[in-house]
């Protein structure tokens, strides 16, 4: 599975990059309509907090001519580091994302915008338990200028999920 993943990924920017090249010829800008905004709300520099607590660093921006927000993760208190593509696919009219971390973990993503949120599930895939394992992550633009990230996972097809990280999102004040 981890090389399909890491092939999936391959193509997908692959594609990406190929696309908006041939689509720079026709417009001077292909991913400027609302639909590659509908995540801006996540972008920038953020301190998160769990419970109140320290939880890391994630540093959230626009990349390939404003079509993919990469971000990038930093725990606060260990090394563990991670990083996400995120996109909207206009043949699918789905956000997407690819999650990879210096464990070796991966996450592939789908969903959209719902109101004030951005839904993002996975498919079912098997742990390392054998078990079934649906991951969904909820990003809330929240009226304070916060951002609420919810990541809950659910054992049982989806029925009811658990919650595995509840962070909120402050932008970082500039010296």
């Amino acid at each position: 599975m981890g090389m399909k993943t890491i092939l999936y990924v391959l193509i997908t920017l692959s594609f990406l990059n190929t696309n908006s090249i041939a689509q720079q010829a026709s417009s001077p800008c292909s991913c400027c309509d609302e639909s590659y905004q509908q995540f801006d709300f996540w972008i920038g520099d953020w301190i998160v907090k769990q419970k109140g607590k320290m939880a890391g660093f994630n540093k959230i921006v626009k990349i390939e001519n404003n079509c993919v927000i990469r971000e990038n993760w930093k725990s606060y208190g260990s090394a563990y580091t991670g990083t996400s593509y995120n996109f909207y696919d206009k043949l699918e009219k789905k956000w997407k994302q690819v999650w990879v971390d210096n464990q070796g973990t991966t996450l592939l993503l789908t969903g959209g915008r719902v109101g004030n949120q951005m839904i993002l599930s996975s498919k079912e895939k098997i742990d390392e338990d054998g078990k079934g394992v649906i991951n969904r992550i909820t990003w809330t633009n929240n009226s304070d200028g916060t951002v609420r990230q919810l990541w809950e996972q659910s054992q049982d097809g989806g029925i009811t999920f658990t919650p595995l990280f509840d962070g909120l999102y402050r932008k970082r004040k500039k010296p």
